[in-house]
């Protein structure tokens, strides 16, 4: 097991410095002087060749990659160009935003996904199979920015059962923000609802039709105990990746639905950080958002290596 982990962290190092180089060599390709961008069309050339030389950002491209990479790996994610603060405050408090956005969200989807997927396979080829199978496909096609906006006109403005934007005033309580977050958290319900049903119904009706269901249906044991013991701990394995890489989307994945919705998260920092040619801090909050991504995948594959024996062999061969 300790192999198995130690394999799949080494992988995960390797896609965080590739990430930090694309996110690097991705933030210098954007057009635009950073100094002029922030002095304005107006200045004079001169204070914008003295900004960016404080800056640093006139030094060679890989020596300002090997200082930005190596104070980052230290936890320094430097200085914002727009706001000319510290990036970790704002990078927190918007990383923060975005997690109670996506518990919200996750709570909600991952019992409908599973249960759903759970209901089509046990009623393979009915007609409930179909809808929900028809169901689930059609909301996953639909963006976020096309269900939100409808969402908000039969919610928000026609109903006004729930407010239109997710910021919630100072100082609420607990139900008052869950309040706010539930009408921007279900486009992402509908979003990911399909994938995550349609894992578990594939597992579902794999593991229906193995033979050590069938001795366990053989050998006389009720219905809902195979279902419980034996088919839905191997059904669900496929699920699991599904659900950890779609929590990794809640968190980073939320531009449009934080600009929709008015909410200061991650994804609209990261957003006004492209905007504004604020290097710093979209580097770090896009690095950020793929450290939680690594996180989630190996998280993963450890309950995955932990369920499945099999993976465990596979990985120290």
């Amino acid at each position: 097991m300790i192999g198995f982990l130690l394999k799949r962290a080494g992988l995960s190092l390797v896609t965080l410095w590739l990430l930090s180089v694309l996110v690097f060599a991705g933030a210098q390709l954007l057009p635009g002087n950073i100094g002029r961008a922030m002095l304005g069309p107006f200045a004079d050339e001169r204070a914008v060749e003295v900004l960016n030389h404080e800056m640093g950002t006139d030094r060679p491209v890989l020596v300002q990659y090997a200082d930005w990479i190596s104070r980052f790996a230290v936890g320094d994610m430097g200085n914002s160009y727009a706001y000319r603060a510290p990036v970790a405050p704002f990078l927190l408090t918007g990383l923060l935003n975005s997690a109670k956005l996506a518990l919200v969200a996750f709570l909600l989807v991952v019992p409908l996904g599973i249960l759903g997927g759970i209901v089509a396979a046990l009623n393979l080829g009915r007609p409930i199979d179909r809808v929900l199978t028809i169901v689930g496909l059609s909301a996953t096609i639909v963006p976020e920015f096309v269900s939100g906006i409808v969402l908000i006109l039969i919610f928000g403005v026609w109903l006004q059962w729930l407010p239109i934007s997710a910021t919630w005033p100072v100082g609420s309580g607990f139900a008052t923000q869950v309040y706010h977050l539930l009408l921007p958290s279900i486009p992402l319900v509908l979003i990911l609802f399909g994938y995550i049903a349609r894992m578990t119904r594939a597992g579902m009706v794999e593991a229906l039709d193995s033979d050590y269901t069938r001795t366990a249906i053989l050998k006389g044991l009720p219905r809902r105990t195979v279902i419980w013991r034996h088919v839905l701990r191997n059904a669900l394995l496929p699920t699991i990746s599904v659900v950890a890489t779609q929590t990794a989307y809640l968190i980073g994945g939320l531009v449009i639905i934080e600009t929709l919705f008015h909410y200061q998260g991650i994804g609209g920092l990261i957003f006004t950080a492209a905007s504004k040619k604020d290097f710093p801090m979209l580097q770090a909050g896009v690095l950020t958002v793929g450290a939680i991504f690594t996180l989630a995948s190996l998280s993963a594959d450890l309950l995955y290596g932990l369920l499945n024996p099999r993976i465990r062999v596979g990985g120290r061969e």
